[in-house]
């Protein structure tokens, strides 16, 4: 009787190749990710930056969420992580929000950047 054929396994490549193989695809969906532009995120900011504001209800229109995750994002998106000034005023047809006095990403960064280092 014969003995049965043991399959050999197959060659791994080196550590060292194997970590380069995942730079490149890391570095390829973060490519991805700055092209893409029209994002729910973005059309948020851009309902917020507007000249009259927006609602609430406009927004959950143009990304499909819930009030209260309207809520959320507004007030850990855009207040805390971003740091943007977010006014909210009362009207005959509903609460108002708007960014206002926007400053630009890169005094936002500093300005977290010294926080960190005075700690």
């Amino acid at each position: 009787m014969p003995k049965p054929k043991i399959k050999s396994s197959p060659r791994r490549k080196p550590a060292k190749q194997r970590v380069s193989k995942l730079r490149k695809s890391s570095s390829a969906k973060a490519a991805s990710v700055s092209r893409r532009t029209a994002t729910k995120h973005d059309r948020v900011l851009a309902l917020l930056r507007s000249q009259g504001g927006t609602t609430i209800a406009a927004i959950v229109r143009a990304t499909g969420w819930q009030p209260h995750s309207v809520r959320g994002f507004l007030a850990s998106v855009v207040k805390r992580k971003l740091g943007l000034d977010l006014a909210s005023e009362k009207t005959n047809s509903g609460r108002i929000y708007r960014i206002v006095g926007e400053k630009s990403a890169a005094v936002n960064r500093a300005e977290a950047a010294a926080g960190r280092a005075d700690a």
